[in-house]
């Protein structure tokens, strides 16, 4: 047998993801920032340093690549997964077999999870105590914020690797590698415009780019003569031009149309652009948590219910799913859109957190201090605090800020919706501290 020829021939008919795929670290492009050798992490893992890593970022930019490039560099024995596929039993298994591994070979083990967002508190709970122990390597894929997903622990014990879309330059790269080896210049497939509709199409995602360089090579070896125009790309490739990817840069443009709506009290557009996202296919929880970040963020006090309504459609949605959970999205969306806005409570966190930037560690003053011990109140702690339920009106003077700060105002309340009442109470107990001093 003719082990080279076999190569060859097995290798002609593996698809071009797989033949382009780079084989080491050095040749995976696009990500030089956080993996180059020039970065703190390339050093770390070029030094042969291999933390648990969660690598998060769109699709197509070399997340599964970068997995395999380390199984390479670290001669370790990989185990691949889908977050959705592997019960616990599998979990427990590959974790009792790295652990036999590294204790009879030396032998790393690298345990791929894509979708690991998608991963249950059980299966993580399993994960958790061979990660502990070096037993596995974990390297998880993700679209999503695992900060979201993933439990505290886990998180905790892993790295989190930021991967960006790929730029025009790194896209051009995959053209020129797909050119070599179908040994046809790209000119000769497309017309110019069309290539650079292509390269636009992708969007940053090499694997879309590299499915649709193969169907168009495939196209041409049938006989095809003549470079395609835009209009026959896209209809081979079956590309809708106004189509919406969720991982686009249509996701971004929509969620921010449709959060600059509700914050500007228009629900018309508000349901409109929730109706474009969810008919492209967007994940309905993560609308669901970032109305729940604008009620607290662009609502607030003027109408403190916005909150309770937000969470609630959160777990409805969580609890339902699709088709019906549409509805409620659009109940939460109207409602917080047609309410009074305030980001008086976004404005404090901001001013609050200045003022702690510019002071450091003002001491508390004593008579709000614990005095949970005989130590502590013998040095004076609370001593002095007024309760003040003990009080008529359930309020009393008392200073509570540091002395340094006692003129600070940070919380300033709008006159929109309830808020104003807040805006009146809160004006009222300024009256009676002026009067007290006089």
């Amino acid at each position: 047998m003719d082990l080279f020829s076999s190569s060859a021939a097995a290798l002609s008919t593996s698809p071009l993801s797989e033949i382009l795929r780079p084989k080491n670290l050095d040749e995976i492009i696009g990500q030089e920032k956080t993996i180059g050798s020039q970065s703190k992490l390339g050093q770390m893992l070029r030094k042969g340093y291999l933390p648990s890593l969660i690598i998060w970022g769109p699709p197509g930019t070399g997340k599964t690549t970068f997995a395999l490039a380390l199984s390479q560099h670290f001669k370790a024995h990989f185990e691949n997964i889908n977050a959705t596929e592997a019960g616990t039993k599998v979990l427990r298994e590959i974790g009792e077999a790295g652990h036999d591994r590294r204790l009879q070979y030396q032998q790393k083990t690298i345990l791929f999870v894509d979708e690991i967002h998608r991963f249950n508190k059980g299966q993580q709970d399993v994960l958790l105590p061979f990660v502990e122990k070096g037993d596995i390597v974990l390297v998880g894929a993700t679209t999503e914020n695992p900060s979201y997903e993933l439990n505290r622990a886990l998180l905790s014990r892993c790295r989190v690797v930021v991967f960006e879309r790929l730029n025009e330059d790194n896209l051009r790269h995959i053209v020129a590698r797909a050119e070599k080896q179908y040994k046809k210049p790209m000119s000769e497939v497309l017309q110019p415009e069309a290539i650079e509709n292509l390269l636009q199409f992708s969007d940053g995602d090499a694997r879309r780019l590299i499915n649709s360089l193969e169907i168009l090579y495939s196209f041409m070896k049938d006989g095809q003569e003549a470079p395609l125009s835009t209009n026959d790309m896209r209809e081979l490739l079956q590309q809708n031009p106004i189509g919406y990817d969720k991982n686009s840069e249509m996701h971004y443009d929509l969620i921010s149309a449709f959060i600059k709506s509700v914050r500007g009290s228009d629900p018309d557009a508000a349901v409109y652009y929730l109706a474009r996202m969810l008919d492209g296919g967007e994940d309905p929880i993560f609308i669901a948590r970032r109305l729940i970040i604008l009620a607290s963020e662009d609502i607030s006090n003027a109408d403190p219910r916005a909150i309770s309504v937000a969470i609630a459609g959160l777990q409805a949605v969580e609890a339902i799913g699709l088709p019906e959970g549409a509805i409620t999205l659009s109940q939460v969306t109207t409602y917080l859109a047609s309410c009074p806005k305030s980001n008086a409570s976004y404005m404090a966190l901001h001013k609050a957190r200045a003022l702690v930037e510019q002071t450091k560690t003002l001491p508390v003053p004593l008579h709000l201090r614990s005095a949970k011990t005989a130590l502590a109140k013998e040095m004076g702690y609370g001593r002095d605090y007024k309760y003040p339920h003990d009080y008529p009106s359930g309020w009393t003077e008392q200073s509570y800020l540091p002395e340094e700060l006692q003129a600070e105002k940070i919380y300033e309340p709008t006159s929109h919706g309830f808020e104003k009442n807040i805006r009146e109470y809160l004006a009222w107990m300024k009256q009676r501290r002026s009067e007290n001093k006089e």
